[in-house]
């Protein structure tokens, strides 16, 4: 039985900007095979409840985010079980890659599509394939997160660490700015274990989430800055968005961006990149070994799900 999250209270979606959210769901989830295989990958699994987990990461936004006002970047090979899966999301906001090209051409692309129809909302993008137990501190942070990015900064999420994990990128943070919110002073490796236990003392450390949250005018004007090729096929490809030449464009333009992360693309070179810590139960469900911190395990330390004959384990 999955550990519970503590959800958000019903609401009506919150006043301020405008604020979509992007899911990107392009992983390929190879560390959880055999449950995962190349038609069904990570993030269409229900790891952490009987829901799959990008369901989860959707129902964790309710009351921030409008149904209508979501969408998903995935490849055609998963396209039609996103949309099934994300049953209020309007079909047109499953986005598809042609082929998989790290993290900045996948925001750039959905960028473009909400520029197009509201070029200063606030995109809230986040990975589909993570866990989050404490839903209303997530909520919180992420409206803290929103209320930065309207002053004009690319803000991250940071999650404060409660072990020296060497299989997360940590952040190193800065002055602080408004609010809980600090300049990011550094984007850091994985560490080894050393480094790791020095970042968990020192306090300045954030494990890296790869959230982020921004203006789209914002951040395609930091594409424009540091990744000019990038934004050069990015703008031929915006300019057919909503006409019978994008899948054309698509087909051409999409392969010619950079396969970068948006990390080494966008925000180790940008000046205005802030960070909100937050603690709410965050894991990346990155392996089976993760499973443990979000699963609720009997009481000899097995996980099991339907009828399962455990025997001398």
């Amino acid at each position: 039985m999955a550990k519970a999250a503590k959800k958000p209270a019903k609401a009506a979606v919150s006043e301020g900007p405008r604020v979509h959210a992007v899911i990107m769901a392009g992983g390929s989830g190879t560390r959880f095979w055999p449950l995962s295989r190349a038609a069904r990958p990570k993030q269409f699994l229900p790891l952490t409840s009987k829901r799959p987990l990008i369901v989860e990461t959707a129902a964790r936004l309710e009351g921030l985010v409008a149904p209508k006002d979501l969408w998903v970047v995935c490849g055609k090979a998963h396209a039609a079980t996103a949309s099934k899966l994300l049953k209020t999301m309007p079909r047109a906001h499953c986005l598809v890659e042609p082929q998989a090209r790290n993290t900045a051409p996948a925001i750039a692309l959905a960028t473009a599509h909400v520029a197009h129809v509201h070029p200063e909302s606030v995109l809230v993008l986040l990975p589909s394939d993570q866990h989050v137990a404490d839903v209303p501190g997530f909520q919180a942070a992420l409206r803290e997160a929103v209320r930065v990015a309207q002053g004009g900064h690319i803000v991250t999420l940071g999650i404060h660490p409660t072990r020296p994990e060497t299989g997360y990128g940590y952040i190193r943070t800065g002055e602080g700015l408004s609010g809980q919110a600090r300049k990011v002073a550094a984007f850091v490796e994985k560490p080894d274990v050393e480094k790791a236990k020095g970042y968990l003392a020192s306090g300045d450390y954030l494990w890296n989430a790869g959230i982020f949250v921004f203006r789209a005018d914002v951040m395609l004007q930091a594409f424009g800055a540091h990744m000019p090729d990038l934004s050069a096929a990015l703008g031929r490809l915006a300019a057919t968005i909503g006409t019978a030449k994008y899948a054309k464009a698509l087909a051409t333009e999409f392969p010619r961006m950079p396969a970068t992360s948006i990390d080494y693309g966008v925000a180790e070179k940008a000046a205005n990149i802030a960070v909100v810590p937050g603690s709410f139960g965050w894991s990346d469900v990155g392996s089976f070994h993760a499973l443990p911190e979000v699963r609720t395990l009997d009481a000899r330390g097995n996980l099991s799900e339907g009828n399962a004959l455990v025997i001398d384990s």
